[in-house]
């Protein structure tokens, strides 16, 4: 395993254009990975890992809080149902806290029961990724923070609604106030508070991370064959940074079409452009073994099945079992601690604050 670690470095200028096959107008993979901005301030690395070995996987940082009312007040926000139309929705439906960050279904359960429209990707680590969405449609955490909320496959409710809700509630004015010093609340204050608790979701300390800042006995031998066939067959070109993904925009069946009945298009549905059908977000790879079922249109439960499809499709490689095996043996190596939670106490209505519709008809 001596020259494992200079491995990645070598394949990656030879497959970054060739590996996932896109066309020149797709954005490549980027090595060093952005966070996700915001207006408010981030949480900043206590003290950022230093990886002794050299990867294109980078170890994630610890987060400190650097505005912890403003993100206390994200979390209360994150769990509180009363952001929705029917009073029986929140962020943590679609994306649980208290399992992957996803609701590991094919497609989440909206308002009235309504099949969403694509697979719900896990919120752990989403401030590692170029964009949100799977067509990255939303250029931050905070801009994607308010999307949910007025999708009437999802929430179903409207910003005015919970600006209401929120403004009749005396003691989230009081947690608004001393958070953003305003007197009256904002949807821009809401969707601000949300992101910054995201950006506190990382889930640091994997086994491969251990391994990456020198802990010899992290990984066995077939999850480090596993990394080395990770990095040689190419997957490591689209599958790199903080989050192992989410760098990127790439072309989803480059050597064969992904059969599928979701129609969700891609990257094309927000650009318009037709080169760009299917193209979609690359998926971060951290807590991959826990965010199942995989792909754009959760199709596959099976991380097995899942290396096998993009390997023939993404790199035109069949797997041995042996090979399958690695790869998904070192896959699981890329679970972290998830942040430890205790759940907020959320502030009780009052007689102004609006009823849910949960039974309404439009």
């Amino acid at each position: 395993m001596k020259n494992l670690h200079k491995l990645a470095l070598t394949v990656m200028a030879g497959l970054v254009f060739s590996a996932c096959g896109q066309k020149a107008e797709v954005e490549k993979p980027k090595v060093a990975v952005e966070p996700a901005a915001s207006t408010a301030s981030a949480p900043t690395p206590a003290a950022t890992p230093v990886a002794v070995k050299e990867s294109l996987i980078k170890p994630i940082p610890v987060p400190t809080v650097a505005e912890p009312a403003k993100v206390e007040l994200g979390k209360k926000l994150w769990f509180d149902t009363r952001l929705s139309k029917s009073g029986a929705l929140s962020c943590n439906s679609c994306h649980n806290l208290m399992t992957s960050g996803t609701d590991n279904l094919t497609s989440s359960i909206g308002h009235k029961w309504v099949e969403g429209p694509i697979n719900s990707p896990t919120v752990y680590n989403s401030v590692f990724n170029i964009k949100q969405f799977w067509d990255g449609r939303a250029d931050t955490l905070k801009a994607q923070a308010g999307g949910p909320i007025e999708n009437p496959k999802e929430m179903a409710s409207t910003h005015e609604h919970v600006v209401t809700v929120l403004n009749s509630i005396p003691q989230y004015q009081a947690e608004f106030k001393k958070a953003y010093n305003v007197d009256q609340i904002s949807i821009d204050q809401v969707v601000d508070a949300i992101a910054l608790f995201e950006e506190t979701l990382v889930t640091p300390n994997s086994r491969f991370d251990k391994w990456l800042t020198g802990d010899e006995q992290a990984l066995n031998e077939q999850e480090k064959k596993g990394y080395e066939l990770f990095n040689s067959v190419g997957c490591i070109a689209c599958h790199n940074g903080p989050g192992v993904g989410g760098t990127s925009f790439q072309k989803f069946g480059v050597y064969g079409k992904y059969l599928t009945k979701n129609g969700a298009t891609g990257r094309a549905g927000v650009t318009k452009n037709p080169d760009e059908m299917m193209v979609f977000k690359v998926p971060n790879l951290r807590n991959i073994d826990l965010t199942y079922p995989y792909f754009h249109d959760g199709a596959v439960n099976s991380l097995a099945e899942a290396v096998n499809i993009m390997g023939k499709i993404q790199l035109n490689k069949t797997f041995t079992a042996e090979e399958n095996a690695q790869i998904v043996a070192f896959l699981k190596t890329l679970t972290g601690e998830r942040p430890k939670l205790e759940m907020p106490l959320l502030p009780p209505s009052t007689e102004k604050t609006p009823l849910p519709q949960p039974y309404a008809k439009k």
